[in-house]
């Protein structure tokens, strides 16, 4: 068992996902910090709204998590062998299957698996794997933690999260779970320390939403969204003519619209009317003949040196191809840049007078003479508009629905265990084996030793020999799983990809060691209400 301890002097080293102390983050002891997510049922309803609308347009255009580096595949370690905190326990399942009338060979898909989908803190919706797991209130999701924190900025929960159990392209069969308050290990929280790379996070009542649409005026469509209702505009492309004719009827506030597009820019020969006199205005776009101007194209010196002079395209441009001042910092990028073929131009250090120091920086760009001719594009549309009246209905609980997965600690290492995941993302080799559309599975027994990985700074993992890819990870390690019945005992959760023998390909995961804190941070979570949004 592994703990981080606080340095001497009371200093700590927080990074900028939940510090102690902020308020509305983590309220943790030294085990289980938990940070809220939809903080009230109207919150949870628009964020239900917002994966659903369109079709479930926002859930389709997800994907998968990239937390990973997919360069970094350092070899996993091993460590030596685990040791209990506490004595071996668990919690058994809920919503037991009947068995099947007959053995299969296949292996039955566990209902309570579906993907965790989330808005990151670049505004990109991303998704993981997850299952529903036991818990008093039939409310809780098991995943990683790097699923619900978001570690790649430092910022708190990920944004818009949600649990869809049974997912299936756009379809959510059980309801959208929302989530309301995720539990994790306090040393993940506050210092990302991956050996704890698990959360546990209580979900509303699932809701299925619909929505009936509705085409309306312009000034209707405006009315509502002001009052914080949904719309859309769908936009259709006309002619001129038919711009020109619905603008005369409706005039500036009807649906007829045009704008300026993308400029066409294209290269011409020297126009007959230059100058020496008035070349400066067509340097500035003011010459006589209208639309052409005279630019620069940046070359390198032994171009900008073999070409000739005069006003003709390829000629040189000297105003342009001075030597001007710049920082060291400015030199030093550039001259990387230039060793990295990414500079064109030429750099130069001044030295003072004792002949060693640098006391002066220059840099010098090379530009041949380009005239060209832009011509202003026009973009004619018409709009409609359309509200969207969006009603949720209640689904009921998420374990009632599913059911949940048992969950077990201080299991010993070596024995047989069934993953679950939606793996999507390529191999390293850049090899795709999966679509993230349907789960996939693992099944073997982990690493008798835990394992680590110096790259990722992970000490007490347990491996287990598997090819699945990200998306896969935050699904479930079920020990103990019955076929018939579906049901098995979360032991793991996938945290990590790795490739062992070298070749560029994943064929180890990793997941944290369930251990007596992991069983503290679990029973708290278990033990808290949601409640319904609708």
């Amino acid at each position: 068992m592994k703990r981080i301890l606080i340095p001497a002097g009371g200093a700590l080293l927080a990074t900028g996902l939940l510090a102690a102390g902020l308020a509305g983050t983590a309220q943790a002891d030294d085990t289980v910090a938990k940070d809220a997510m939809a903080t009230s049922a109207a919150n949870a309803k628009a964020i239900a709204q917002f994966w659903a609308e369109n079709n479930g347009a926002a859930l389709k255009a997800a994907t998968e998590s990239n937390v990973w580096d997919k360069t970094d595949v350092a070899k996993l370690q091993s460590k030596g062998g685990y040791s209990s905190d506490t004595k071996p326990g668990s919690t058994a399942p809920i919503g037991q299957e009947k068995k099947a009338s007959t053995k299969v060979q296949n292996v039955n898909m566990p209902k309570t698996i579906g993907k965790v989908f989330f808005v990151n803190s670049k505004g990109e919706k991303k998704w993981c794997s997850a299952t529903s797991i036991q818990s008093q209130y039939r409310n809780l999701v098991a995943t990683a933690g790097h699923c619900v924190y978001d570690t790649a900025a430092n910022t708190d929960v990920l944004g818009k999260w949600v649990f869809v159990p049974g997912y299936y392209q756009g379809k959510a069969p059980w309801g959208i779970y929302v989530g309301k308050q995720a539990f994790t290990h306090y040393d993940f929280d506050v210092y990302e320390d991956y050996d704890r790379d698990y959360a546990f996070v209580t979900v509303y009542n699932g809701v299925h939403v619909s929505g009936k649409t509705t085409k309306v005026t312009p000034s209707e469509y405006k009315s509502h969204v002001a009052k914080g209702g949904v719309g859309f505009v769908k936009e259709t492309p006309i002619t001129k003519e038919e711009f020109e004719a619905g603008y005369d009827k409706y005039g500036e506030a009807g649906p007829f619209k045009s704008k300026a597009a993308d400029p066409k820019v294209e290269t011409v020969a020297k126009p007959a009317d230059v100058t020496a006199s008035n070349v400066d205005a067509y340097i500035k776009g003011e010459g006589p003949t209208k639309g052409v101007q005279l630019t620069g194209a940046e070359v390198y010196k032994s171009q900008y040196t073999a070409a000739g002079t005069g006003f003709d395209n390829g000629d040189k441009f000297e105003r342009l191809s001075t030597e001007v001042p710049i920082s060291k910092e400015q030199y030093d990028e550039l001259k990387a840049a230039k060793g990295d073929g990414k500079f064109m131009g030429e750099v130069r250090a001044q030295l003072g007078d004792d002949k060693k120091t640098e006391v002066a920086w220059f840099k010098t760009q090379f530009f041949i003479k380009k005239w060209v001719k832009t011509t202003v594009q026009m973009k004619y549309w018409v709009e409609d508009y359309y509200v969207v009246d969006i009603a949720g209905k209640d689904a009921g609980r998420l374990g009632d629905n599913v059911g949940g997965q048992g969950f077990a600690w201080n299991q010993p290492t070596g024995k047989a265990v069934r993953v679950f995941g939606y793996p999507a993302a390529a191999h390293p080799d850049g090899n795709k084996n999966y679509t993230g559309v349907t789960p996939k599975w693992c099944y073997g027994n982990t690493t008798k030793k835990l394992v680590g990985s110096a790259a990722k700074k992970i000490e007490e993992h347990v491996a287990l020999k598997c090819a699945m890819t990200e998306g896969a990870d935050g699904g479930p390690w079920l020990y103990k799983y019955s076929n018939s019945k579906r049901l098995g005992y979360v032991n793991g959760v996938t945290s990590t990809f790795n490739d062992q023998d070298g070749n560029g390909r994943v064929d180890y995961i990793s997941s944290p060691y369930f251990d007596g804190e992991t069983n503290t941070v679990y029973k708290a979570a278990a033990a808290s209400w949601s409640g319904k949004i609708v």
